[in-house]
Protein backbone atom coordinates (compact mmCIF):
# COMPACT_ATOMS: atom_id res chain seq x y z
CA UNK A 1 0.00 0.00 0.00
CA UNK A 2 1.20 3.34 -0.92
CA UNK A 3 2.56 5.06 2.23
CA UNK A 4 1.80 8.64 2.95
CA UNK A 5 4.21 11.64 1.34
CA UNK A 6 5.15 12.65 5.17
CA UNK A 7 8.65 12.13 4.98
CA UNK A 8 8.71 14.07 1.12
CA UNK A 9 7.39 17.27 2.54
CA UNK A 10 9.15 18.07 5.71
CA UNK A 11 10.67 21.48 4.86
CA UNK A 12 14.56 20.38 4.70
CA UNK A 13 13.89 17.54 1.97
CA UNK A 14 10.83 19.80 0.17
CA UNK A 15 13.50 22.93 0.17
CA UNK A 16 16.25 20.21 -2.10
CA UNK A 17 13.58 18.58 -3.99
CA UNK A 18 12.16 22.26 -5.60
CA UNK A 19 16.14 22.91 -5.71
CA UNK A 20 16.18 19.77 -8.00
CA UNK A 21 13.34 20.86 -10.49
CA UNK A 22 15.10 24.51 -10.34
CA UNK A 23 18.11 22.49 -11.77
CA UNK A 24 16.11 20.20 -13.76
CA UNK A 25 13.72 22.52 -15.47
CA UNK A 26 16.94 24.66 -16.87
CA UNK A 27 18.64 21.51 -17.95
CA UNK A 28 15.65 20.61 -20.04
CA UNK A 29 15.40 23.19 -21.42
CA UNK A 30 18.89 23.78 -22.54
CA UNK A 31 19.46 21.08 -25.66
CA UNK A 32 22.06 18.53 -25.01
CA UNK A 33 22.85 19.01 -21.33
CA UNK A 34 21.25 16.06 -20.24
CA UNK A 35 20.32 14.47 -17.13
CA UNK A 36 22.96 11.91 -16.82
CA UNK A 37 25.76 14.83 -17.32
CA UNK A 38 23.66 16.81 -14.63
CA UNK A 39 23.35 14.10 -12.01
CA UNK A 40 27.06 12.71 -12.10
CA UNK A 41 27.71 16.74 -11.50
CA UNK A 42 25.42 16.63 -8.39
CA UNK A 43 26.09 13.82 -6.96
CA UNK A 44 29.10 15.07 -4.94
CA UNK A 45 26.63 17.40 -3.11
CA UNK A 46 24.29 14.33 -1.59
CA UNK A 47 27.15 13.11 0.40
CA UNK A 48 26.42 14.38 3.74
CA UNK A 49 22.37 14.05 3.24
CA UNK A 50 19.87 11.04 4.67
CA UNK A 51 18.81 8.74 1.53
CA UNK A 52 15.25 10.24 1.31
CA UNK A 53 16.62 13.97 0.77
CA UNK A 54 19.34 12.64 -1.54
CA UNK A 55 16.58 11.20 -4.11
CA UNK A 56 14.62 14.15 -3.40
CA UNK A 57 17.48 16.32 -4.83
CA UNK A 58 18.59 14.20 -7.58
CA UNK A 59 15.26 12.07 -8.93
CA UNK A 60 12.91 15.93 -8.61
CA UNK A 61 15.94 16.82 -11.25
CA UNK A 62 15.71 14.02 -12.96
CA UNK A 63 12.32 13.83 -13.75
CA UNK A 64 11.67 17.37 -14.57
CA UNK A 65 14.48 16.87 -17.64
CA UNK A 66 11.58 14.74 -18.88
CA UNK A 67 8.82 17.85 -19.13
CA UNK A 68 10.82 20.72 -19.88
CA UNK A 69 12.73 18.89 -22.53
CA UNK A 70 9.80 18.95 -24.65
CA UNK A 71 9.77 22.71 -24.01
CA UNK A 72 11.77 23.94 -26.85
CA UNK A 73 10.95 20.61 -29.28
CA UNK A 74 7.18 23.00 -29.25
CA UNK A 75 8.79 26.17 -29.58
CA UNK A 76 11.89 25.88 -31.63
CA UNK A 77 11.93 22.15 -33.44
CA UNK A 78 14.86 21.63 -31.07
CA UNK A 79 14.69 18.90 -28.96
CA UNK A 80 15.96 19.24 -24.93
CA UNK A 81 16.64 16.41 -24.57
CA UNK A 82 16.97 13.02 -27.48
CA UNK A 83 13.72 11.24 -25.93
CA UNK A 84 11.72 14.44 -26.72
CA UNK A 85 12.51 13.99 -30.84
CA UNK A 86 8.64 12.74 -31.18
CA UNK A 87 7.44 15.91 -29.38
CA UNK A 88 9.06 17.78 -32.20
CA UNK A 89 7.41 16.11 -35.06
CA UNK A 90 3.85 17.85 -34.04
CA UNK A 91 4.75 20.48 -31.80
CA UNK A 92 6.74 22.57 -33.83
CA UNK A 93 4.33 22.44 -36.92
CA UNK A 94 1.50 23.17 -34.54
CA UNK A 95 3.52 26.43 -33.33
CA UNK A 96 4.27 27.61 -36.90
CA UNK A 97 0.74 27.91 -37.29
CA UNK A 98 0.35 30.08 -34.66
CA UNK A 99 -0.78 27.35 -31.92
CA UNK A 100 1.89 27.15 -29.66
CA UNK A 101 -0.77 27.79 -26.54
CA UNK A 102 -2.84 24.80 -27.42
CA UNK A 103 0.70 22.35 -27.94
CA UNK A 104 2.41 23.41 -24.70
CA UNK A 105 -1.24 23.32 -22.86
CA UNK A 106 -1.09 19.86 -24.68
CA UNK A 107 2.09 18.72 -23.87
CA UNK A 108 2.63 20.11 -19.97
CA UNK A 109 -0.63 18.16 -19.28
CA UNK A 110 0.14 14.68 -21.06
CA UNK A 111 3.13 15.29 -19.15
CA UNK A 112 1.64 15.49 -15.54
CA UNK A 113 -1.08 12.90 -16.54
CA UNK A 114 1.56 10.66 -17.80
CA UNK A 115 4.03 10.82 -14.43
CA UNK A 116 1.33 10.21 -12.21
CA UNK A 117 0.02 6.93 -14.67
CA UNK A 118 3.85 6.27 -14.42
CA UNK A 119 4.37 6.66 -10.17
CA UNK A 120 1.27 5.00 -9.80
CA UNK A 121 2.46 1.59 -12.05
CA UNK A 122 6.11 2.20 -10.29
CA UNK A 123 4.18 1.85 -6.80
CA UNK A 124 1.77 -1.28 -7.76
CA UNK A 125 4.96 -3.20 -9.39
CA UNK A 126 8.08 -2.69 -7.74
CA UNK A 127 7.30 -6.02 -5.81
CA UNK A 128 6.22 -8.19 -8.17
CA UNK A 129 8.08 -7.11 -11.17
CA UNK A 130 11.76 -9.04 -10.30
CA UNK A 131 10.99 -12.65 -12.44
CA UNK A 132 9.50 -10.74 -15.80
CA UNK A 133 12.53 -8.75 -16.13
CA UNK A 134 14.69 -11.33 -14.88
CA UNK A 135 13.10 -13.57 -18.06
CA UNK A 136 13.88 -11.20 -20.85
CA UNK A 137 17.15 -12.25 -22.61
CA UNK A 138 18.45 -11.32 -25.88
CA UNK A 139 15.84 -12.71 -28.34
CA UNK A 140 13.42 -10.20 -26.35
CA UNK A 141 15.34 -7.08 -26.67
CA UNK A 142 16.21 -7.70 -30.17
CA UNK A 143 12.46 -8.23 -30.96
CA UNK A 144 11.00 -4.92 -29.21
CA UNK A 145 14.04 -3.42 -30.77
CA UNK A 146 13.12 -4.30 -34.75
CA UNK A 147 9.50 -3.24 -33.44
CA UNK A 148 10.66 0.49 -32.35
CA UNK A 149 12.76 0.39 -35.89
CA UNK A 150 9.47 -0.44 -37.74
CA UNK A 151 7.20 1.97 -36.62
CA UNK A 152 9.99 4.75 -37.65
CA UNK A 153 9.67 2.93 -40.96
CA UNK A 154 6.12 2.84 -40.78
CA UNK A 155 5.61 6.70 -40.24
CA UNK A 156 7.12 7.68 -43.29
CA UNK A 157 3.24 7.20 -44.89
CA UNK A 158 3.03 6.35 -48.61
CA UNK A 159 6.98 6.99 -48.90
CA UNK A 160 7.96 3.38 -47.26
CA UNK A 161 11.10 3.12 -49.30
CA UNK A 162 12.27 6.56 -47.92
CA UNK A 163 11.26 5.87 -44.38
CA UNK A 164 13.39 2.50 -45.06
CA UNK A 165 16.51 4.07 -46.51
CA UNK A 166 16.70 6.69 -43.56
CA UNK A 167 16.37 3.91 -40.68
CA UNK A 168 18.92 1.99 -42.84
CA UNK A 169 21.22 4.89 -42.94
CA UNK A 170 20.56 5.64 -39.12
CA UNK A 171 21.83 2.33 -38.42
CA UNK A 172 24.77 2.43 -40.58
CA UNK A 173 25.63 5.62 -38.62
CA UNK A 174 24.96 3.69 -35.29
CA UNK A 175 27.75 1.08 -36.32
CA UNK A 176 30.67 3.78 -36.28
CA UNK A 177 32.69 3.12 -33.17
CA UNK A 178 34.03 0.48 -30.87
CA UNK A 179 32.25 -2.48 -30.93
CA UNK A 180 30.92 -3.37 -27.16
CA UNK A 181 31.52 -7.28 -27.18
CA UNK A 182 35.13 -7.66 -29.22
CA UNK A 183 36.72 -4.28 -28.97
CA UNK A 184 36.71 -4.18 -32.54
CA UNK A 185 37.01 -0.51 -33.83
CA UNK A 186 34.19 -0.16 -36.58
CA UNK A 187 34.42 3.01 -39.34
CA UNK A 188 36.36 5.11 -36.99
CA UNK A 189 39.10 6.12 -39.94
CA UNK A 190 41.87 6.45 -37.47
CA UNK A 191 40.20 8.85 -35.54
CA UNK A 192 39.73 8.73 -31.29
CA UNK A 193 36.37 11.06 -31.50
CA UNK A 194 34.51 8.46 -33.45
CA UNK A 195 35.52 5.51 -30.87
CA UNK A 196 32.51 6.42 -28.68
CA UNK A 197 30.47 6.68 -31.73
CA UNK A 198 28.55 9.57 -33.59
CA UNK A 199 26.64 10.71 -30.41
CA UNK A 200 22.59 10.46 -30.24
CA UNK A 201 21.76 13.78 -28.91
CA UNK A 202 23.97 16.31 -31.81
CA UNK A 203 22.75 14.27 -34.47
CA UNK A 204 18.87 14.71 -33.02
CA UNK A 205 19.86 18.48 -32.41
CA UNK A 206 21.00 19.06 -35.88
CA UNK A 207 18.30 17.17 -37.54
CA UNK A 208 15.29 18.69 -35.85
CA UNK A 209 17.04 22.32 -35.01
CA UNK A 210 19.49 22.92 -37.68
CA UNK A 211 17.03 22.64 -40.40
CA UNK A 212 14.59 24.89 -38.92
CA UNK A 213 17.48 27.44 -37.81
CA UNK A 214 18.35 27.72 -41.79
CA UNK A 215 14.61 27.78 -42.82
CA UNK A 216 13.88 30.62 -40.70
CA UNK A 217 17.01 32.09 -41.81
CA UNK A 218 15.87 32.27 -45.43
CA UNK A 219 12.00 32.97 -44.98
CA UNK A 220 13.32 35.94 -42.29
CA UNK A 221 9.86 35.27 -40.87
CA UNK A 222 9.34 34.78 -37.57
CA UNK A 223 8.50 30.89 -35.84
CA UNK A 224 4.65 31.44 -36.24
CA UNK A 225 5.07 32.85 -39.31
CA UNK A 226 2.06 34.98 -40.65
CA UNK A 227 -0.10 33.71 -37.95
CA UNK A 228 -1.76 37.04 -36.09
CA UNK A 229 -0.30 38.33 -33.17
CA UNK A 230 -3.54 37.14 -30.99
CA UNK A 231 -2.44 33.18 -31.64
CA UNK A 232 0.39 33.97 -28.77
CA UNK A 233 -1.85 34.04 -26.39
CA UNK A 234 -3.08 31.72 -23.46
CA UNK A 235 -6.63 31.12 -24.27
CA UNK A 236 -5.10 27.93 -26.45
CA UNK A 237 -3.93 26.75 -22.98
CA UNK A 238 -7.01 25.66 -22.48
CA UNK A 239 -8.19 23.78 -25.49
CA UNK A 240 -4.90 21.95 -25.36
CA UNK A 241 -5.40 20.75 -21.64
CA UNK A 242 -8.86 19.70 -22.81
CA UNK A 243 -7.28 18.10 -25.87
CA UNK A 244 -5.55 15.99 -23.40
CA UNK A 245 -8.63 15.11 -21.57
CA UNK A 246 -10.28 14.41 -24.67
CA UNK A 247 -7.82 12.15 -26.02
CA UNK A 248 -7.78 9.73 -22.84
CA UNK A 249 -7.18 6.84 -24.35
CA UNK A 250 -4.43 8.13 -25.85
CA UNK A 251 -2.59 9.38 -22.45
CA UNK A 252 -2.80 5.96 -20.92
CA UNK A 253 -1.76 3.88 -24.11
CA UNK A 254 0.90 5.98 -24.51
CA UNK A 255 2.05 5.85 -20.68
CA UNK A 256 1.27 1.73 -20.61
CA UNK A 257 3.63 1.69 -23.46
CA UNK A 258 6.23 4.18 -21.54
CA UNK A 259 6.55 2.30 -18.63
CA UNK A 260 6.50 -1.26 -19.90
CA UNK A 261 9.76 0.10 -22.06
CA UNK A 262 11.29 1.82 -19.52
CA UNK A 263 11.10 -1.55 -17.30
CA UNK A 264 13.50 -2.93 -19.55
CA UNK A 265 17.04 -2.12 -19.13
CA UNK A 266 18.78 -1.11 -22.49
CA UNK A 267 16.09 0.00 -24.56
CA UNK A 268 15.73 3.20 -23.57
CA UNK A 269 13.39 6.56 -24.30
CA UNK A 270 14.13 6.75 -28.20
CA UNK A 271 12.63 3.42 -28.70
CA UNK A 272 9.25 3.93 -26.47
CA UNK A 273 8.77 7.24 -28.00
CA UNK A 274 8.62 5.96 -31.51
CA UNK A 275 6.47 3.18 -30.37
CA UNK A 276 3.66 5.42 -28.59
CA UNK A 277 3.67 7.61 -31.02
CA UNK A 278 3.62 5.22 -33.80
CA UNK A 279 0.50 3.46 -32.40
CA UNK A 280 -1.27 6.58 -31.51
CA UNK A 281 -0.54 7.21 -35.22
CA UNK A 282 -2.34 3.61 -35.73
CA UNK A 283 -5.30 4.76 -33.87
CA UNK A 284 -6.01 7.96 -34.97
CA UNK A 285 -9.21 9.19 -37.21
CA UNK A 286 -6.56 11.26 -38.82
CA UNK A 287 -3.37 9.61 -39.50
CA UNK A 288 -2.37 11.78 -42.19
CA UNK A 289 -1.85 15.12 -39.83
CA UNK A 290 0.66 13.32 -37.95
CA UNK A 291 4.09 15.36 -38.59
CA UNK A 292 1.71 18.13 -39.73
CA UNK A 293 0.75 19.44 -36.55
CA UNK A 294 -1.65 15.77 -34.93
CA UNK A 295 -2.80 17.25 -31.52
CA UNK A 296 -3.27 13.19 -30.53
CA UNK A 297 0.53 12.63 -31.96
CA UNK A 298 2.03 15.66 -29.54
CA UNK A 299 0.02 14.13 -26.41
CA UNK A 300 1.39 11.05 -27.16
CA UNK A 301 4.84 11.88 -27.16
CA UNK A 302 4.15 14.04 -23.53
CA UNK A 303 2.61 11.15 -21.62
CA UNK A 304 5.08 8.49 -22.87
CA UNK A 305 7.91 9.94 -21.23
CA UNK A 306 6.99 10.55 -18.23
CA UNK A 307 5.88 6.99 -17.59
CA UNK A 308 8.97 6.01 -19.03
CA UNK A 309 10.99 7.69 -16.19
CA UNK A 310 8.92 5.71 -13.32
CA UNK A 311 9.28 2.20 -15.46
CA UNK A 312 13.05 2.81 -15.51
CA UNK A 313 12.84 2.99 -12.04
CA UNK A 314 11.55 -0.70 -11.41
CA UNK A 315 14.77 -2.25 -12.45
CA UNK A 316 16.86 -0.08 -11.02
CA UNK A 317 14.87 -0.70 -7.44
CA UNK A 318 13.91 -3.95 -7.72
CA UNK A 319 17.35 -5.65 -8.62
CA UNK A 320 20.05 -2.82 -9.09
CA UNK A 321 20.16 -2.80 -13.33
CA UNK A 322 19.80 0.71 -14.17
CA UNK A 323 16.48 1.18 -17.02
CA UNK A 324 18.82 3.61 -18.96
CA UNK A 325 21.40 6.07 -18.79
CA UNK A 326 19.40 8.37 -16.07
CA UNK A 327 19.18 5.70 -13.56
CA UNK A 328 23.03 4.62 -14.14
CA UNK A 329 24.05 7.36 -12.78
CA UNK A 330 20.70 7.47 -10.05
CA UNK A 331 22.43 4.36 -9.11
CA UNK A 332 25.52 5.85 -7.81
CA UNK A 333 23.39 7.67 -5.31
CA UNK A 334 22.23 4.31 -3.81
CA UNK A 335 26.01 3.57 -2.64
CA UNK A 336 26.79 6.87 -1.39
CA UNK A 337 23.87 7.24 1.02
CA UNK A 338 24.36 3.12 1.88
CA UNK A 339 21.53 1.45 0.19
CA UNK A 340 21.72 -1.76 -1.59
CA UNK A 341 18.74 -2.45 -4.49
CA UNK A 342 17.26 -5.67 -4.48
CA UNK A 343 15.16 -6.90 -2.10
CA UNK A 344 15.94 -4.25 1.17
CA UNK A 345 14.20 -1.86 -0.62
CA UNK A 346 10.64 -3.27 -0.69
CA UNK A 347 11.75 -4.43 3.43
CA UNK A 348 13.74 -2.83 5.47
CA UNK A 349 14.13 0.44 3.56
CA UNK A 350 10.39 0.04 1.88
CA UNK A 351 10.19 4.15 3.01
CA UNK A 352 12.61 4.96 0.91
CA UNK A 353 10.83 3.81 -2.12
CA UNK A 354 7.70 4.83 -1.74
CA UNK A 355 9.10 8.23 -1.40
CA UNK A 356 10.38 7.97 -4.51
CA UNK A 357 6.87 7.47 -5.78
CA UNK A 358 5.67 10.82 -4.19
CA UNK A 359 9.14 12.83 -5.78
CA UNK A 360 8.08 11.69 -8.81
CA UNK A 361 4.45 13.00 -8.60
CA UNK A 362 5.31 15.98 -6.79
CA UNK A 363 8.45 17.28 -8.78
CA UNK A 364 6.51 16.45 -12.14
CA UNK A 365 3.17 18.94 -10.58
CA UNK A 366 6.00 21.71 -9.78
CA UNK A 367 7.51 21.93 -13.06
CA UNK A 368 4.05 21.80 -14.78
CA UNK A 369 3.11 24.47 -13.03
CA UNK A 370 6.22 26.62 -12.83
CA UNK A 371 5.95 25.89 -16.79
CA UNK A 372 2.29 27.42 -17.18
CA UNK A 373 3.65 30.27 -15.10
CA UNK A 374 6.79 30.84 -17.59
CA UNK A 375 4.26 30.18 -21.18
CA UNK A 376 3.23 33.87 -22.23
CA UNK A 377 6.81 34.81 -22.52
CA UNK A 378 7.65 31.74 -24.08
CA UNK A 379 5.03 32.00 -26.72
CA UNK A 380 6.91 35.19 -27.30
CA UNK A 381 9.61 34.05 -28.53
CA UNK A 382 7.95 32.74 -31.51
CA UNK A 383 6.89 36.10 -32.75
CA UNK A 384 10.55 36.71 -33.09
CA UNK A 385 12.10 37.90 -36.08
CA UNK A 386 13.71 34.65 -37.69
CA UNK A 387 17.49 36.52 -38.29
CA UNK A 388 17.38 38.19 -34.87
CA UNK A 389 16.35 34.06 -33.40
CA UNK A 390 18.99 32.17 -35.40
CA UNK A 391 22.26 33.43 -33.79
CA UNK A 392 20.88 32.50 -30.48
CA UNK A 393 19.61 29.09 -31.68
CA UNK A 394 22.66 27.82 -33.00
CA UNK A 395 24.70 29.08 -29.59
CA UNK A 396 21.83 26.46 -27.87
CA UNK A 397 22.42 23.75 -30.20
CA UNK A 398 26.45 24.50 -30.20
CA UNK A 399 26.15 24.46 -26.77
CA UNK A 400 23.93 21.39 -26.05
CA UNK A 401 26.24 19.22 -28.61
CA UNK A 402 29.82 20.29 -26.64
CA UNK A 403 27.75 19.33 -23.57
CA UNK A 404 26.85 15.92 -23.93
CA UNK A 405 29.81 15.13 -24.46
CA UNK A 406 32.57 17.61 -23.18
CA UNK A 407 34.16 17.50 -26.66
CA UNK A 408 34.16 20.13 -29.48
CA UNK A 409 34.21 17.61 -32.43
CA UNK A 410 30.35 16.96 -30.97
CA UNK A 411 29.72 20.05 -33.31
CA UNK A 412 30.25 18.55 -35.92
CA UNK A 413 27.66 15.91 -36.58
CA UNK A 414 25.33 19.19 -35.91
CA UNK A 415 26.58 20.87 -38.91
CA UNK A 416 26.58 17.84 -41.46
Amino acid sequence: MLRKPTQVLQPGTLALLLAGVAIGFVVGILPGLGGPVTLALMLPFTFAMQPIEAFAFLLGMLVVTSTTGDLTSVLFGIPGEATAAAAALDGFPLTRRGESGRALGAVLSSSLLGSMIGAAVLAATVPIIRPVVLSLGPPEFFVLTALGLTFVVALSGHQILKGFLMTAAGLLVALIGVESQGGVPRYTFGQLYFWDGIGLIPVVIGLFGGAEALQLMLSRKSIAGDAPAGAGSLTGVSRGIHDTLHHWKVVGQSSAIGVTVGMIPGLGGSVAQFIAYGQARQRSKNPEMFGKGAIDGLIASGANNNARDSGSLVPTIAFGIPGGANTAVLLSAFLIVGLNPGPEMLTTNVEVTFSMVWITVIANAVAVALAFTLLKPLMRLTFISGPLLVPFLVLLMALGAYSSTNSYGSALPLYL
